[in-house]
């Protein structure tokens, strides 16, 4: 894997990238299905659809979708019991934390460019100790668009004052390709990531596809 040129800031997305929030995402659509007598679902069974937010929670809990009648009431359940409990297991994915140590050390100036609202997304940056380090926060609601469209990740290297062009943005979803590639960004595929259950990684599109956090910062010139 050849090193990347040098780069002035890097972009990450949040859920599935940067931090491990399955465990209270799908939490809170078995906690859903407890209170109406159902059996709990395997972790597993929820993972791949992290990165569809409620819809695809929603989804792998009761096998609905929007549009079906049942589908807002649920998926307004599924948001309140999420934002209730969705710092008791999420964590900063361990070698993430050296990945923006090294960053930090280097003067790289990093950002987070999610799809999450901000009500959910400025709670867990702050409370995972990361607000004090970032660049910039860019959520689902932030801009008038969300990805795949680039204006989050444009508005992400506006606010820290670099051009697109030098910005990498790292990302485990099909759109954070597209919205990379759409920027004017390197695109970096995290396949330690959610993923989806749509195509598969390196049919993606991203410039490269990176195994583990490790393999980033060999990728970037800093391990």
């Amino acid at each position: 894997m050849s090193a990347a040129p040098a780069i002035a800031a890097v972009l990450f997305d949040l859920d599935g990238t940067l931090i491990d929030s399955a465990p209270d995402l799908a939490g809170a659509g078995n906690d859903m299905r407890a209170a109406r007598g159902l059996p709990r679902l395997p972790l597993e069974h929820f993972r791949p659809m992290v990165g569809a937010g409620a819809r695809g929670m929603v989804g792998r809990a009761f096998d609905v979708a929007p549009g079906d009648p049942a589908f807002a009431e649920l998926r307004d359940e599924f948001l309140a019991r999420y934002e209730a409990r969705m710092l008791q297991e999420t964590r900063v994915f361990p070698e993430m934390v050296a990945v923006i140590d090294r960053l930090d050390a280097h003067a790289v100036r990093w950002g987070i460019v999610t799809n999450k609202a901000t009500r959910y997304a400025e709670p867990l940056v702050r409370a995972l100790g990361l607000a004090p380090r970032v660049a910039a926060l860019i959520a689902g609601d932030t801009t008038p668009h969300a990805k795949p469209h680039p204006a989050p990740l444009l508005e992400g290297a506006r606010r820290i004052g670099v051009a697109p062009e030098a910005c990498v943005y790292v990302g485990d979803d099909l759109r954070d390709a597209q919205a990379g590639r759409a920027a004017g960004m390197r695109t970096v595929a995290a396949a330690w990531g959610y993923l989806g259950l749509g195509e598969a990684i390196d049919a993606w599109g991203a410039d490269h596809i990176v195994a583990t956090p490790a393999d980033l910062l060999n990728w970037l010139a800093l391990a």
